[in-house]
Formats: structure tokens, C-alpha cells, sequence
């Protein structure tokens, strides 16, 4: 007799229930039967807040850098955060900063970061966060000039001087640059300590009264693909919709403050939007994760999970199925970890069914219960939530459920014929007003209604019962046809790969376009593969692939594939597996670890004409057609 499923009291609402308006043009629009509840103007409001409720009470800490591997934890009280704004705010007030002449800051997640973006948002200064890879591990430097180009910065802020080589081939000497510690080289640069010095002053306070619901509060700019990278204008009436949002869908969170392990990139809108929004909003603490889901950084993360026990807690798929790895074998780990914790919530991928069970049947034996796992779907245009997943006892990976308060659904069919897929589009107090400096984009990005287009296509996870939510259905710009007409779908293809290729599957595109058969080029896990063969860690790429045992693996693979599929639209006829992984500088990934599937295709070009034309290593089905396409 199979035992009833117990599953931790996490409260939950708004996006329960919906309303269908089906017109006669075609078109699906929901909405959340729940209506959107009040938000303030700012999301600083809630800093003041908390700054006068709980003076003490720490809105941020970070493990001390200057200690090898990472110190004690150092803390940041709310009243303190303010007085930090305050005086930061006073700063970027006295150098003339402005929506043309924003902030810029160019680092990874800390606590000068957090403070410059508050400050900046007191006095109505945007800022501008960066992905440091642009500027750290980018070789040209393209994307970060671009970007630089496009906002026109009153000053430049970054850690230290290893930003030197970036800052100099993308900003003149008539850009102020600010350090946490160093110097630039030949480059006259301010101290942060300068900034947190000023004193507040009559300026900085008429500045901070004329902030509203409309004032700029960021620019963040997307990952970028074949394109440069659009910078999206994110107001404090964005920021401030999107959080009633979720406190109204996510519900336990205002049931006490939360507390946040986490480690997502700030110039991401998971990380920068949502995450930090959810700390302030209710008043609660963000624990900054130097650590990352990658076999080394991994190792971080486990330590300030077994310290610090959150109450609910974010990551992408990798991450979660490298913690979950480890908790195997860990209990003090699963322990602290599940000790408090309200929810898992996951997003920038589809989170892999294996990965999920595995969770639950952590949760069962560590504490008799499971950890609800939600998920949903938002974007950089929308602050970002709009959908949301919260019947935790019947989701499934790739459900991402019903709108939340205050958001417009609008599904709308993209073509004809049985192979015809349904976008969805968004409207509401969240979406961006548009793309800075970029008319033309932002027009073609709204539709006659003022519904944000967004790309992705949708489908009811259940049609004879709609209320059980939609379910994420793939890019539109990446599914095509085989050259017999087939419509081939990819992204349940590729979440099928991925699924099947574990653990030595990071990710896959899929080809095909105008051809006769699907393949894939396959971006390996080298860290298990070299596991896989007993290898040590810093054997080459090409050697690990070659290896007797990972060629077999990969064989098995494609076999696999081949044999599931059960017609041409699925069926996979061919594979090439990659020595190089993918580019920042070329767009192939951002520093998320998300693949763009049609910068890969349109950078490998010639490696897809060799997976089809046999020049190559190809990896073909050992039951399947032994030939060239």
C-alpha cells in the first residue's frame, strides 16, 4: 500500500485560479482571479522601512574576502544599508549622474555592489550591472563596448584592478572610475571608501523626493545572441508590481523574513530583480553565494548551505542537481538545508524530472516530507515574473502554471495547421516601457494591444482542464522543418537529451533546418566525463572525448535516441560531440551557463555541414541508416 505523499505547509496563492476570455479573433486571454493588492512607488520605500522597524536586522552579508577561501560572515543592518544609500546617493548626486550619464558597475555580486545600487535608486540615478564576464573573461571586449556605448556613463565602478584591460578599451579618461581597493594603471581612479565618506546633503534629499513609480531605476541588458545585447529599461513601478506579485503567489513569504543563500548573477533580472526585490520588499536577509553550480565552485556553495539554513531557495537546474548530488552523502548538509526551507524554486532552464524525484526522496528521508518545487515563467522585459506553477502536488518539469495578480496573458497562435504553436505574450504593470535608445526595437516588440511579444511558446498542460496551468513549449526562432515539411520541436527534444545524456550532458542543439534527418552537436560535461574514465582532471578535452569508455557512453546515447524516436520530427540520426565549448565573446552562452542555440548554429556552421556531409566524427545510430544525408 503506497503511503500519501506529505509535502511542507509552504502557503501559496494568486496564481490558483484564472479567468479564460477565448475571442473571436482567435485569441486566449487569462488572468489571475485574484486582483493585484497595493505597492509602494520605490522599492527603497521598504528599505526605509525596515530601517526604521528593524534597524539591526541584516539585509546582506558576504563571507569577509580579504580571508583566504573566505572569512566570517560580514553584515550589513538595514538602518545601515540606508545610511550607506544615503551617502552614496549624495555622491553620484554631486558628480551630475543622471539617466544619460548612468552607473555602471561592472563587478560580480557584493556588498558594494548592493550598496551602489540602492544608493543609486535613492537619488534616481540608473545603474547599470554588468556581467563580469564581459569584461573578465570576454576577449574583445565587443559586448562591453557596446553596452558602454549605448548608456553613456557618468562613472564606472569596479572591484579592483583586474577590470584594468576592459575599462581601458571601452571607456576614455573623461569616465570617473571608482575602485573597492587599487589602483588603474596610467588611470586616475576614486576610492569606494571616497563615496561612502560623503556627507548627506540638501541635494541628495530633493533628488530622493523627486523619485516615483516612473523613475528609472536600472538598465539591464539582455544576454545577447547573434545581436548586440538591448538594454531594458527597468522602472521602480516594474520592480514594485512584479514583488506584490509574487508576495501574493508566494505567499509564506510574508509569514517572517526571509533568508537567502544565493549566488545568481545581479545583472541577470533572477538574480538583481527578483532576488534581491524578495529580500527588501519583505524585510528579510540575502547571504551572498560566492560560490557557482561548476565542479569547483560548487564546493562553496555546500559550505554556506551546511552553515546557513534558507527559507526558501533559488538556483538554476545545474545547480540543483549538483546539491542534490552531494546531500547523497552529506547529511549534515541535507539536514540544515532542509531544515527551514519553504520552497525550491528553479528557473533559466527546465529543471530535469530525474533531478526533481531526487529531491523529493532527499526531502522524504531527511524529514519526512517533500520540499514543494516551483517555477514559472519571467524575462528580462517583465521584472520578471508573469506565470507561476504553485500546485506543488501535481507540477511536473516544464509546467509553468497560471498568471499572477495583476498580469495579462495573452495566447496567440503562430501559424496554422496541426503544427501551429501558441505564443505568449504579456501585459501589466511589470512590463518594461522599452528598450533604451532603441525605438525601433521597441516597436517591434509589442504588439497592436501593447502585449509584450516574447517568443516563447506555450501549451496547456491539460486542455480539458485549463486550470491546471500552462507548459513551456520552446523558443519559437528555434524550431524549423526537415526538408520534407516535418515540424520538428526543440525544445522537448532537447530536454530530452539532456535528460537521457546525464551526467555528461551539459546542454545540445539541434540541427536540421531544410534537411532530411535531426542531429545534434552535444556540449559535454568534461568534468564527468573525465570521471566516466578515470582521467585525471586536467586531461585534454580531445583525449577525454576520445576515450574507449566516453565514445561508448555517447554511442549509448545516440542509440537510445534513436530508438525513442518514433518518426522523423523526433527521431535523432546523427551526433557530433564538442571538444570547444561554448562562446561568451561569440554569444553561445551567457555567464548563466544558457546556450543560444542559433548563435551556436550560425558560429559552428561548418561543423554542421560535417556532421551531415560525413567529414567528421559522427556519431550515427548503430540501428540506423549507416550513411551520409
Amino acid at each position: 500500500m503506497n503511503r500519501p505523499v506529505r509535502y511542507r505547509d509552504t502557503r501559496v496563492g494568486g496564481c490558483l485560479q484564472a479567468s479564460i476570455e477565448r475571442r473571436a479573433d482567435g485569441a486566449t486571454v487569462l488572468r489571475s482571479t485574484e486582483v493585484l493588492g497595493a505597492y509602494p512607488a520605490r522599492l527603497t520605500d521598504r528599505l526605509a522601512q525596515w530601517a526604521r522597524e528593524r534597524p539591526s536586522h541584516s539585509v546582506v552579508a558576504r563571507r569577509d574576502p580579504a580571508v583566504p577561501g573566505g572569512g566570517d560572515w560580514v553584515h550589513i543592518g538595514y538602518a545601515a544599508m540606508l545610511e550607506r544609500a544615503c551617502r552614496i546617493g549624495q555622491a553620484l548626486v554631486d558628480r551630475g549622474l543622471s539617466p544619460e550619464r548612468p552607473l555602471v558597475i561592472l563587478s560580480d555580486n557584493d556588498l558594494e555592489h548592493l550598496s551602489l545600487a540602492l544608493g543609486a535608486m535613492w537619488v534616481g540615478v540608473p545603474f547599470v550591472p554588468v556581467s563580469s564576464a564581459y569584461s573578465l573573461l570576454a576577449q574583445d571586449h565587443a559586448k562591453l563596448r557596446h553596452i558602454v556605448g549605448t548608456v553613456t556613463p557618468g562613472l564606472i565602478f569596479a572591484s579592483g584592478p583586474e577590470y584594468a584591460r576592459a575599462i581601458d578599451a571601452v571607456a576614455g579618461p573623461e569616465v570617473e572610475v571608482t575602485l573597492t581597493r587599487g589602483q588603474l594603471p596610467g588611470r586616475a581612479t576614486t576610492s569606494f571608501a571616497s563615496l561612502l565618506a560623503t556627507p548627506p546633503a540638501a541635494s541628495a534629499d530633493a533628488a530622493h523626493a523627486r523619485t516615483g513609480p516612473d523613475t528609472i531605476a536600472k538598465f539591464l541588458f539582455t544576454s545577447g545572441s547573434t545581436k548586440n545585447p538591448k538594454g531594458v529599461v527597468n522602472t521602480q513601478r516594474m520592480l514594485c508590481a512584479n514583488q506584490q506579485m509574487l508576495a501574493q503567489t508566494l505567499a509564506f513569504l510574508t509569514d517572517e523574513p526571509p533568508v537567502l543563500v544565493d549566488w545568481l548573477p545581479w545583472n541577470h533580472t533572477f538574480g538583481g530583480n527578483h532576488n534581491i526585490g524578495i529580500t527588501l520588499y519583505h524585510g528579510g536577509t540575502l547571504y551572498i553565494d560566492d560560490g557557482k553550480p561548476t565542479p569547483r565552485g560548487i564546493a562553496t556553495t555546500l559550505r554556506n548551505l551546511r552553515e546557513i539554513a534558507p527559507t526558501i531557495y533559488f538556483n538554476v537546474p545545474k545547480g540543483f542537481e549538483e546539491i542534490a548530488a552531494a546531500m547523497e552523502h552529506d547529511s549534515a548538509l541535507r539536514e540544515r538545508l532542509f531544515s527551514r526551507v519553504k520552497a525550491f524554486m528553479y528557473a533559466g532552464a527546465g529543471l530535469s524530472q530525474a533531478v526533481w524525484d531526487r529531491l523529493d526522496r532527499l526531502g522524504e528521508a531527511t524529514v519526512g516530507e517533500r520540499i514543494p518545487v516551483l517555477t514559472g515563467l519571467g524575462m528580462t522585459e517583465t521584472a520578471p515574473s508573469c506565470t507561476f506553477a504553485v500546485r506543488y502536488a501535481t507540477l511536473r518539469s516544464g509546467h509553468i502554471g497560471l498568471p499572477c495578480p495583476g498580469v495579462e496573458v495573452k495566447l496567440v497562435a503562430d501559424g496554422e495547421g496541426p503544427h501551429a504553436k501558441t505564443e505568449v505574450r504579456f501585459r501589466g504593470p511589470h512590463v518594461m516601457p522599452g528598450y533604451w535608445h532603441e525605438p525601433g526595437l521597441t516597436a517591434e516588440a509589442f504588439d497592436d494591444e501593447g502585449y509584450y511579444r516574447t517568443g516563447d511558446a506555450v501549451r496547456w498542460v491539460d486542455a480539458a482542464d485549463p486550470m491546471r496551468g500552462l507548459m513551456f513549449d520552446g523558443r519559437l526562432a528555434e524550431d524549423f522543418k526537415l526538408d520534407t515539411g516535418t515540424f520538428v520541436s526543440v525544445g522537448p527534444l532537447r530536454a530530452l537529451v539532456i535528460a537521457e545524456g546525464a551526467p555528461c550532458v551539459q546542454d545540445v542543439v539541434v540541427t536540421g533546418l531544410n534537411r532530411a534527418e535531426i542531429g545534434l552537436l552535444v556540449f559535454p560535461r568534461l568534468d564527468e566525463c573525465r570521471k566516466l574514465a578515470a582521467l585525471p582532471e586536467d586531461a585534454a578535452a580531445d583525449a577525454v572525448l576520445r576515450h574507449i569508455t566516453v565514445r561508448a557512453f555517447f554511442q549509448g546515447l545516440v542509440d537510445r535516441l534513436w530508438r525513442a524516436g518514433t518518426g522523423s520530427a523526433n527521431r535523432v540520426a546523427r551526433a557530433l560531440v564538442m571538444a570547444e565549448p561554448p562562446s561568451i565573446d561569440k554569444g553561445e552562452v551567457t555567464d548563466k551557463g544558457s546556450l543560444n542555440q542559433r548563435a551556436v548554429l550560425t558560429h559552428r556552421a561548418a561543423l554542421v555541414e560535417a556532421l551531415y556531409d560525413g567529414s567528421a566524427d559522427v556519431l550515427l545510430p548503430r540501428q540506423g541508416p549507416q550513411r551520409p544525408a
